[in-house]
């Protein structure tokens, strides 16, 4: 479903220099694979998942998502595969402030297979906003916009999602069921879960955890 080879990213330093962001040899998921990440923040691991998305363009390197190279197609192509194949929970929401809770999950879908309001309704009622489905994301607290961004990213039953820190502003009894809901999402879809963190609670979910230092060569001891 992912496959990664020799991915470099580097970005302008405020005194002028290369500072090599990104630097992974190799890393893989399987369809249905799903795999959390250990990272502290600024280490790099929010620019990878871009990477992968195909919102950052690498300086080198291989992504394939799902047998097709990001670097050989345009950013139309770019951004339809990540509208068909991929579901992102970002770590700053990325809520349109304009439209309701469940337009943004409805827009979300809008880009891929296409709208289908029942689905979102029935997305934001497993994450507990049902009651909420007419507000604006400035009417919720930060918790329930992280949730609501949960419900859109896996609106379009996307075959790889990728999670920021995607319980980092909730709760625990919250956190815990937006996880299990992200899981079980990708577990009955067959998508492979590539999941980013420093919660040692979340972390502890998973089977499979690697360490981010341990990927990129670029942070390693």
């Amino acid at each position: 479903m992912l496959a990664i080879a020799d991915l470099k990213k580097s970005f302008v330093t405020p005194e002028g220099g290369p500072a090599l962001i990104v630097d992974v040899p190799a890393f893989s998921l399987t369809a249905g694979e799903q795999v959390a990440v250990r990272g502290e923040s600024g280490s790099g691991k929010t620019t990878f998942l871009h990477l992968i998305a195909g919102i950052l363009a690498a300086d080198a390197g291989r992504i394939a998502v799902d047998g097709r190279d990001m670097a050989e197609l345009g950013e139309a192509e770019r951004d339809r595969l990540r509208a068909e194949k991929i579901g992102y929970i970002f770590q700053t929401f990325n809520l349109l402030q304009g439209y309701t809770v469940l337009e943004n999950v409805v827009l979300g879908m809008s880009f891929g297979p296409g709208a289908d309001r029942a689905q979102a309704k029935i997305l934001l009622e497993r994450v507990g906003l049902g009651h909420r489905l007419s507000h604006y994301p400035r009417q919720l607290s930060t918790g329930q916009q992280q949730r609501v961004a949960v419900a859109r990213a896996l609106a379009n039953r996307p075959r790889l999602v990728l999670a920021d820190e995607p319980t980092g502003n909730l709760d625990r009894k919250h956190a815990r069921a937006a996880l299990a809901l992200i899981r079980e999402t990708c577990r009955e879809a067959g998508a492979a879960l590539l999941l980013v963190s420093h919660d040692e609670e979340v972390l502890a979910q998973f089977e499979g955890v690697r360490d981010f230092a341990s990927l990129n060569r670029s942070v390693s001891p």
